[in-house]
Formats: structure tokens, C-alpha cells, sequence
């Protein structure tokens, strides 16, 4: 079942937020595996180095196909990021217990619009609609001086 969350404030789901830890085995506290990297504004070079950066994270996560799903979305948010906003924006990859959680957050508190791409948009406007078509859950939260669009995966969803 595919959950989208809508306006109000911040949403947590399952086992994810910024602070998720998980309990190593003697009992010491470690970081899930993560990514973290500062996107330039337009520089559409981040996009492939997302991607790439985004891989190597997943090498060894879920079932096949699940890793370049989770590629083709995040490309859609740094690139939607980088064409739509005018500055820098910051991508984040977790992987949790629960799977996987993308988020890529701007310094533009507008929100993106969800719109049915027709023939005459040639390739553009359909970021979103993979997003909401592919992801197991999606949604935009804002904050204090912009927003936040992240997606997330089940690892072993079909």
C-alpha cells in the first residue's frame, strides 16, 4: 500500500527520521548506512554524481531492480531541485531496517506540483509522476526555509 504525506508539519514513518540508529550486537549505538552530499546550485553534473554516490550506498541492498528504481527517483529529485530552485540543495540516503529513505531538501519553501504530463511536454514534467507511481511512500515536508521531497523504498517490495 503506497502512503503519500500531505501539508501540515514534519512526517516520520516507520523507523526513519534524521536521528535513526540502529543497536550493534555488544550494544554500542552506529549509524545506518548513509549518504549525505551538498548539491551546487545548477549544476546538473550532481545528478550522475547522485547517482553514482546513491549506488555504490545500495550495492548491496533489496531485491533486483530495487537499487535502480531507487536511482531513477533520486535523479528526478536533484534534478527537479536543481532546475527549479535557484540554490544549493542538500541530498540524504538512509538505509534503515525498514528500508530505504531519500530525501532531497532546497531552500525554496514553494511547493512542487504534481501535473499529468501531455505529448507537448516532450521530457519534461514527469518526475513527480515516477515518484508517486514507483515509490512505496513519498511526500514534501517543509521547514524553516524551504522544503524537503523524499521518497522511500521497501527493499524487498516487487
Amino acid at each position: 500500500m503506497k502512503r503519500q504525506a500531505r501539508g501540515g508539519g514534519p512526517t516520520a514513518i516507520g523507523a526513519f527520521s534524521a536521528q535513526t540508529v540502529e543497536e550493534e550486537a555488544d550494544g554500542a549505538t552506529a549509524q545506518p548506512p548513509q549518504l549525505r552530499r551538498r548539491l551546487g546550485r545548477a549544476d546538473l553534473k550532481a545528478v550522475p554524481e547522485a547517482r553514482r554516490a546513491l549506488r555504490e550506498l545500495l550495492q548491496h541492498w533489496g531485491k533486483p531492480g530495487r537499487s535502480e528504481i531507487a536511482e531513477l527517483l533520486t535523479s528526478e529529485l536533484v534534478t527537479n531541485a536543481i532546475v527549479h530552485t535557484d540554490t544549493d540543495a542538500v541530498l540524504t540516503a538512509v538505509v534503515g531496517p525498514r528500508g530505504l529513505r531519500v530525501e532531497v531538501r532546497d531552500f525554496v519553501a514553494r511547493r512542487p506540483r504534481l501535473c499529468v504530463p501531455n505529448a507537448d511536454d516532450g521530457t519534461h514534467g514527469r518526475g513527480l509522476v515516477l515518484v508517486q507511481s514507483l515509490a512505496d511512500a513519498w511526500g514534501v515536508r517543509p521547514h524553516g526555509v524551504g522544503k524537503a521531497v523524499w521518497f522511500e523504498l521497501d527493499p524487498d517490495a516487487a
